[in-house]
C-alpha cells in the first residue's frame, strides 16, 4: 500500500477537505455545518486542519475548533476515514502536534441504529488506539419559542452578581458536590475544586454574551440558592449554566433557574437555545425534560 502523507492544510488547499465523501451520519453535518475556512466566513483554520493522503487523495482528516479569538484548539470536533483506513485515521491523530478533547455528535437513540452505531465506534476505536479515553456521554438539547416558555414558579429572587470573585466562590460550593464528569475531572487534577472553578468562569467569560446576564438566586428570606448564567456561545443562544449549591438541593431549584435563564434567552430574541448535560446526572436531565427541553442529540467525549 503506498505511504501516507500526513499534513496541515494551507488556505490555497482547503478544498481538499471536502474531497473525503461523509455519508452524515454522526459528527458536525448533523447539525447542518459544512467545512469552511475562517476566510470563507466558516469556523475552521486550514493550519488546524490535518489530512492523510494516499496517492494525493484524502483518506483521514481532522479538524480541531476553537472561539475566533482563541489561540490554541478548544475542540477536535471533525475527525473521519476513508473505508479500509481506521490505521491511517489513527496515524494522523498521532502524527499531529495538536491536541484537544474529542467531541463526537450522534442522533439520539444511537446505539439503536446499526449504521449509526458502526460509524460512531469505528470513531472511537481509533481516537482509543491514538491514545484517547472516554470522558462521558452528553444529551445535547434545544428549546425553541414554538415549545413553550417555561412557567416561572416566582419562588426566587434574581440578582446580577458582578463580582467574579463571589462567583467563584458559589462555582466552589456548587461543584463541592456535582455530578458534572468534566468538574469532578479538574477537581481530581492538581488545581482541586478552585480548578473546576476557574474553568467553569473561564467560559462564562469566553462568551461573548453580556456579563450582566449572571444572575445568582435568592429564597425571599436572603439564603443563597445557586447560579444561572444565560449565555450566547460563538453559535447562538445557550443555557450556560445551572447550579445549586448543596444545601438547597432536593427543592426542585434547578428548574426554577432554568426557567429564568429560559425567559432572559426568549426576552433577548432567542429563535433557539442550546443546552446540554451528562447522561448520567439524572435530576439535571429530568430537569430539562420538565422545563420542555427535547433531547435533539447526543455527544460522546474523549480526552
Amino acid at each position: 500500500m503506498t505511504a501516507l502523507v500526513i499534513r496541515a492544510l494551507t488556505e490555497s488547499d482547503a478544498h481538499l477537505f471536502n474531497s473525503l465523501q461523509d455519508p452524515g451520519l454522526v459528527g458536525r453535518v448533523l447539525n447542518g455545518v459544512s467545512y469552511r475556512t475562517l476566510a470563507e466566513g466558516g469556523e475552521y483554520r486550514p493550519d488546524w486542519t490535518w489530512v492523510a493522503l494516499r496517492d494525493g487523495r484524502v483518506v483521514a482528516r481532522a479538524a480541531w475548533w476553537a472561539g475566533p479569538d482563541d489561540a490554541e484548539p478548544v475542540m477536535l470536533n471533525w475527525f473521519d476515514f476513508a473505508e479500509g483506513e481506521d490505521e491511517a485515521g489513527v496515524e494522523l491523530l498521532r502524527t499531529s502536534p495538536l491536541y484537544a478533547e474529542y467531541e463526537l455528535t450522534v442522533p439520539p437513540h444511537w446505539r439503536g441504529q446499526p449504521a449509526v452505531r458502526a460509524a460512531a465506534e469505528a470513531r472511537f476505536a481509533a481516537v482509543t488506539a491514538a491514545g484517547m479515553k472516554p470522558l462521558v456521554e452528553r444529551f445535547r438539547y434545544e428549546w425553541s419559542p414554538a415549545l413553550g416558555l417555561p412557567e416561572r414558579p416566582g419562588r426566587l429572587v434574581f440578582r446580577p452578581e458582578p463580582d467574579d470573585g463571589v462567583i467563584f466562590e458559589v462555582l466552589r460550593r456548587i461543584h463541592s458536590a456535582t455530578l458534572d464528569a468534566h468538574a469532578l475531572r479538574a477537581i481530581a487534577g492538581p488545581g482541586g475544586l478552585d480548578a473546576a472553578a476557574q474553568e467553569e468562569l473561564d467560559f462564562f467569560l469566553w462568551c461573548p454574551s453580556p456579563r450582566e446576564w449572571w444572575q445568582s438566586a435568592y429564597t425571599p428570606e436572603g439564603e443563597l440558592v445557586g447560579l444561572h448564567v444565560p449565555a450566547r456561545n460563538h453559535q447562538g443562544p445557550c443555557i450556560g449554566f445551572i447550579g445549586v449549591v448543596p444545601e438547597q438541593r432536593g427543592h426542585g431549584y434547578a428548574y426554577d433557574l432554568l426557567a429564568e435563564s429560559t425567559h432572559v434567552l426568549a426576552a433577548e430574541g432567542a429563535e433557539t437555545v442550546a443546552a446540554a448535560t451528562d447522561r448520567s446526572n439524572h435530576p439535571m436531565a429530568a430537569t430539562f425534560a420538565k422545563a420542555g427541553y427535547p433531547v435533539i442529540q447526543e455527544r460522546i467525549h474523549f480526552i
